[in-house]
């Protein structure tokens, strides 16, 4: 079997997934920042008491992230339950977008679309830039009304982000199956290797006679016995 065949049959017998970095995933970055930049509106805009819109949005955007974390790192053992926590975490995320935008409605302030002079350089700049270091020397300066469109477009980018992850990753179940079908994929594989080698083994039986008897033969025509 050649280096290429041997690669290809251990990563077909492979059942555990690889460890996804989920660091690395830029909706995740963003989640994290929504987490953050939330956090920072709630209280610069909120009331501490007496208001659970506060309690609701750190919620719900901390759920946000915290689905996906939870969903990547289960993923290693159940696709299943990662396309269920990371769509946990989407419907989170979804949530403090509306939760984003009925602020803005009930305090009078522009939500801003294609038509607004600031509009192209915020998608610009969200779509750019997924790090918390990029956002956080921000977090002092907006008002709410830039906090909550910054926020609503970072909803709507991760938002698509995590859909298109998530279709990938159904479609890499439909073809590829959970854990128990890796499982059955990896015994029948180490079975086939077996049964490949016990072959091997006994089509070289015949061979190793032959060669057997042609020593004997050879000793003895040297007078050698045995």
């Amino acid at each position: 079997m050649d280096e290429s065949s041997k690669k290809q049959q251990t990563k077909g017998s492979q059942v555990l997934k690889s460890q996804t970095d989920y660091k690395k995933l830029f909706f995740y970055q963003k989640s994290d920042v929504l987490y953050q930049m939330t956090f920072c509106f709630c209280d610069q805009f909120l009331p501490l008491y007496g208001d659970r819109t506060r309690d609701q949005m750190i919620q719900a955007a901390r759920s946000g992230k915290q689905n996906i974390v939870e969903g990547l790192s289960d993923g290693v053992t159940s696709t299943e339950m990662m396309l269920k926590l990371l769509n946990v975490g989407r419907s989170s995320l979804q949530e403090l977008l509306e939760d984003y935008l009925d602020y803005a409605k009930a305090h009078n302030l522009a939500i801003w679309d294609s038509s607004h002079p600031r509009y192209d350089s915020m998608l610009s700049f969200c779509r750019k830039h997924n790090a918390l270091i990029d956002y956080q020397p921000f977090f002092s300066k907006w008002n709410a009304e830039e906090f909550c469109n910054i926020a609503i477009s970072l909803c709507h980018i991760t938002d698509r982000m995590l859909t298109t992850y998530l279709k990938k990753e159904e479609q890499s179940f439909i073809t590829e199956g959970g854990i128990k079908e890796r499982m059955y994929k990896a015994r029948t594989n180490y079975r086939r290797e077996q049964d490949l080698e016990l072959e091997r083994l006994r089509r070289e039986i015949p061979s190793l006679k032959a060669e057997i008897a042609r020593l004997q033969a050879l000793l003895q025509s040297h007078g050698i016995d045995f």
